[in-house]
């Protein structure tokens, strides 16, 4: 079973997949960032650059990382795909004075300067949770992963906006690390075998 997006009757989900169907639901024939080809493309930024939709992100996290336990010290990803998904996070965060520190992981290290991958307020031994806008087979987080581990950080799961239901979920599972979604793509009316 997957683990899940909060239930769509949650009026914050409701609003954030009517968002999604709206504005970054597109139709056709696509080539993914994974390689794979599919019959849809989910362009996030459309709503995490969104105000009202940064906002329904930031919150819609937050109450899934608040209903789990102790909060993490952090929330971060990839730049840039999760750089204004970790801001929502951290901003209604500190809207609800709840205390939450943002990070992100460069692609490539600096070539001048510290020459490091993790960028923001956080020291070896935090523990995080890794953010995405999309996941199909988890390559990226699985590098942010990586990466954050590197550093020191203690990754907890990786939480995602929408998961594609393509091979993620098994990905982190296999490195002991769960995933957690917003909305996945039956959220929206599509199976998996239709990707």
């Amino acid at each position: 079973m997957h683990a899940s997006s909060p239930s769509p009757s949650s009026p914050v989900i409701a609003e954030l997949i009517e968002l999604i169907g709206t504005k970054a639901l597109r139709r056709g024939t696509f080539r993914l960032a994974s390689g794979r080809e599919a019959s849809f493309y989910l362009d996030a930024k459309q709503v995490v650059l969104d105000s009202r939709g940064s906002m329904l992100v930031g919150q819609a996290i937050l109450e899934k990382l608040t209903a789990r336990g102790p909060l993490p010290d952090a929330v971060g990803g990839m730049s840039i795909g999760a750089d204004p998904i970790t801001s929502a996070v951290v901003t209604m965060a500190g809207v609800q004075g709840i205390p939450l520190l943002g990070f992100m992981v460069r692609k490539e290290s600096k070539d001048h300067g510290t020459k490091k991958f993790i960028e923001g307020p956080v020291q070896p031994g935090a523990r995080v949770v890794i953010v995405e806008d999309v996941t199909t087979t988890g390559g990226s987080s699985l590098l942010a992963i990586d990466r954050a581990q590197e550093f020191g950080l203690v990754v907890e799961r990786v939480v995602t906006v929408i998961d594609r239901l393509a091979g993620a979920e098994a990905a982190f599972a296999a490195r002991g690390i769960p995933l957690e979604s917003l909305v996945t793509i039956r959220d929206l009316g599509i199976e998996p075998d239709a990707a």
